[in-house]
């Protein structure tokens, strides 16, 4: 319920701010506002929230000036994951060339 102090980007549906604990030089979490679980309690009604994330993540790097070097947007989804906080969220990383298994 809580927003941080330090955003980087808000409109009415969609928070970002920096990740306390970044994997990256660039590591951003974009998060609605609105309570969604995970992506496996999204239905219908989520399609135009989930559409203002994506929107939000391509204003934030190009914010971050990481749009034309390009980053990574990750969403975990359940315990095998590594998702540990249960409000949907997406991450996007980018700054530096990144390594992976993509």
């Amino acid at each position: 319920g809580k927003v941080p102090a330090d955003l980087i980007y808000q409109d009415d549906d969609v928070v970002a701010f920096s990740d306390i604990n970044p994997k990256a030089k660039v590591h951003a979490l974009i998060i609605p506002r609105k309570h969604i679980s995970s992506v496996n309690t999204i239905d219908e009604s989520d399609k135009e929230i989930l559409g203002k994330l994506m929107l939000a993540s391509k204003a934030v790097a190009i914010q971050e000036n990481i749009s034309e070097t390009g980053y990574r947007l990750v969403i975990n989804t359940g315990e095998h994951s590594g998702q540990i906080v249960y409000h949907l969220h997406m991450h996007l990383l980018g700054g530096e060339k990144l390594g992976g298994v993509f």
